[in-house]
Formats: structure tokens, C-alpha cells, sequence
């Protein structure tokens, strides 16, 4: 989590060391709380109930409370929100998180080896909405998403993946109809959470409710 008198949640781990080094004494910090939860053991609404305690002790300390998730961390950010909304909530920034769902989770969604790696909550991430994320309420609160364009991955970009896409999940399906702003950054899914343009823009996004053009 993220936070000023705010506060915000890094679902991403590594964003944190990134954020500390490039924020300047100058511009406005946050106080934050990196969350570890166990994705790869249950579904997304397990996951929201366990990091409920967490998460609503940590924004009792503070003022108002913005999330910032990667990948699937967006996808809980919102499901968490529509169960145990906090009081002062602030703003959600998603990194290459797959709203729409991906076409490699499409893929390989049947294999041992994706169950095991990923879990219950990896079996969400298809393009067949899970009935958690379908049932989710439209947003009212900010959103802005920033997507990665870079794959080091040319198999799945090309043939598996509409592009432009990040590896592991296209610009179209990071969207979402009520998001706030979105952006699209050249960087790959894994390399999101240290690109120096995606720290910089989350952190105008917390700010200002909006991206910064470059």
C-alpha cells in the first residue's frame, strides 16, 4: 500500500525499492505495506478474506487508502473493494493486470503444471470470466491501468496473444470501460514493476487521478 497521508497497496513485489530510490525529498511519499498472500493456494475470494485484516489494521493507521496491484493483484485490488470497501478509499493503479482475461491462461489452463504453479486463482485468469469477476460491481472509485508492450516471448506474442502485448497479456485486455486513464509502457510483463516510466507514471496516478504525457 501507498500513502502521503494516504496510504496505497504494492501487490508487486520489488516496486517498493524502486519507488524509494527515484521519489525525491521534494515530491509527496508514501508510506507503504507490500502484501504476500498465498496465490497459488486458493481462488480470488479466499484470497480477498485472507488480506482483509491486513490490509483494513494498516489503513486504520493512516488517511486515505490507494492499491496498487500487478497482474493478478489488480484483479484482487478490485474483488477486495467490492467486499471490505475501505472508508477513505483513494486510487487504483493496475499493472498488466488481465481484466479481459488471458489467452495464455486459455491455453494452458488444462495442464498439471499451470495448476500447480498457479493454483485456483490462476484458473481465474482466463478469457471465460470466473463468477467472481463477472459478478464484480463497475468501479466508482479511480482506475488507471498501465500496460506493457515488450514480450521476450515470440511465440506466445505472435500466435497466442493479440498484440501489442507484454507475454502474458494484451494492451485490449488490460482495459476495463470505467477505468479513469490508461497507458501503455515498453516493458515487459515481468519488468512492469521496475520500469522506471511505469513507477513514475503510478505514482502521478496516485497524485493527480491521471497519467502524466510524455
Amino acid at each position: 500500500m501507498f500513502g502521503t497521508t494516504a496510504w496505497s497497496c504494492f501487490t508487486a513485489s520489488g516496486f517498493l525499492d524502486a519507488e524509494a530510490a527515484r521519489t525525491n525529498a521534494a515530491a509527496p511519499r508514501f508510506a507503504t505495506f507490500n502484501l504476500d498472500y498465498a496465490s497459488r493456494k486458493k481462488p480470488l475470494e479466499e484470497l480477498a478474506e485472507d488480506i482483509h485484516a491486513p490490509v483494513s489494521a494498516f489503513a486504520d493507521r493512516c488517511g486515505t487508502l490507494h492499491f496498487v496491484g500487478h497482474s493478478m493483484g489488480g484483479l484482487l485490488a478490485r474483488v477486495y473493494i467490492s467486499r471490505h470497501r475501505p472508508a477513505r478509499l483513494g486510487r487504483v493503479v493496475m499493472l498488466g493486470t488481465p481484466n479481459g482475461g488471458s489467452e495464455v491462461a486459455d491455453l494452458l489452463k488444462d495442464l498439471s503444471v499451470y495448476r500447480a504453479i498457479l493454483g485456483p486463482a490462476g484458473l481465474q485468469l482466463t478469457t471465460e470470466r470466473a463468477p467472481v469477476l463477472a459478478a464484480l460491481p463497475r468501479p466508482d472509485y479511480a482506475i488507471g491501468i498501465i500496460a506493457g508492450c515488450r514480450t521476450i516471448s515470440p511465440i506466445a506474442s505472435t500466435f497466442v496473444l493479440p498484440r501489442p502485448n507484454d507475454r502474458k497479456v494484451s494492451v485490449a485486455s488490460s482495459k476495463l470501460a470505467d477505468m479513469a486513464d490508461h497507458i501503455v509502457v515498453k516493458a515487459s510483463h515481468a519488468g512492469l514493476v521496475r520500469h522506471g516510466v511505469a513507477i513514475d507514471q503510478t505514482i502521478a496516478f496516485l497524485n493527480d487521478g491521471r497519467f502524466h504525457l510524455t
